[in-house]
C-alpha cells in the first residue's frame, strides 16, 4: 500500500468508527457508578455536567438533593475518577446548572421546552428528572427521540 492509500484507508476507519460511535452510547457507563448511583435513579451520562459540578455532586453525597447518599471512600473515589475522566465539556455544559442539577440546565430546558408542568407531574413520571419514564431506553444510557413514551397517566 501507498501512503496515501493508507491514509486513505485510516480516515475511512476513523469515519466508519465515528459513524457508529455516534449511534451508541457516548461513554460506557461504569459498574459501581450503575450499582451505587443507579440504585436509586437513572445512571445519568457523565457527559451531562462538566467536571466541577460532579466534583461539587461528589464532595456532597451525605447531602444529595435531600437524601444521603454517602459511599465508601475507595467506591467514591473510584466513581469520581470516573465521572471527572468523563465529564462534559463545550456548550452543553458551558455553565453549571442551578444546584448542579441536570435537568434545570440550559440544554435540558431548550430539549424538553415542549413538556408541560402537567406532564412532569403525571404519577407515572413524578419529576424531570425521572429520565426513564420517557426514554425507555435511559438505563443503557440511550436517549435517542424514537424511543421516547410519553405516559399518558
Amino acid at each position: 500500500m501507498t501512503p496515501r492509500t493508507l491514509t486513505a484507508a485510516a480516515l475511512l476507519a476513523a469515519t466508519l468508527g465515528s459513524v457508529a460511535w455516534a449511534d451508541s452510547p457516548r461513554t460506557p457507563l461504569l459498574h459501581v457508578y450503575v450499582q451505587e448511583c443507579g440504585a436509586c435513579h437513572v445512571a445519568y451520562p457523565p457527559g451531562l455536567l462538566g467536571s466541577a459540578s460532579w466534583a461539587r455532586v461528589m464532595a456532597g453525597l451525605n447531602k444529595h438533593y435531600g437524601s444521603d447518599a454517602s459511599l465508601d471512600a475507595a467506591a467514591q473515589a473510584q466513581i469520581s475518577a470516573w465521572l471527572q475522566a468523563n465529564a462534559g465539556s463545550g456548550q452543553r455544559v458551558e455553565a453549571a446548572p442551578p444546584e448542579d442539577r441536570i435537568t434545570r440546565s440550559r440544554w435540558f430546558q431548550r430539549e424538553h421546552d415542549e413538556v408541560s408542568a402537567a406532564t412532569w407531574r403525571r404519577p407515572s413520571i413524578k419529576s424531570a428528572s425521572n429520565c426513564a419514564a420517557c426514554h425507555t431506553k435511559a438505563a443503557e444510557g440511550s436517549y435517542r427521540e424514537r424511543e421516547i413514551r410519553i405516559p399518558s397517566n
